[in-house]
């Protein structure tokens, strides 16, 4: 029982330095990340363009961002 006891706070201890208060991106880096070049789907009428035309090739609904095909082989 003790095992577990000791284990478990060690767990907890590298959850917890894990934890940051300073943040990953840094403020003056954050202008370059909201560019427009950095934009997964700049134009949106494209991108529904290609979403509609995704879902018809598949023959099923939110076959986009999933493995497999609409088959449902996966």
């Amino acid at each position: 029982m003790k095992k577990i006891i000791t284990l478990l706070f060690i767990l907890q201890l590298l959850a917890l330095s894990a934890c940051s208060v300073k943040p990953w991106v840094k403020p003056y880096h954050r202008a370059k990340l909201a560019n427009e070049v950095m934009q997964y789907d700049r134009d949106p009428i494209s991108d529904g363009y290609i979403h509609h035309v995704r879902q018809a090739r598949e023959s099923a609904r939110g076959a986009e961002g999933a493995g497999g095909g609409g088959c449902g082989c996966n």
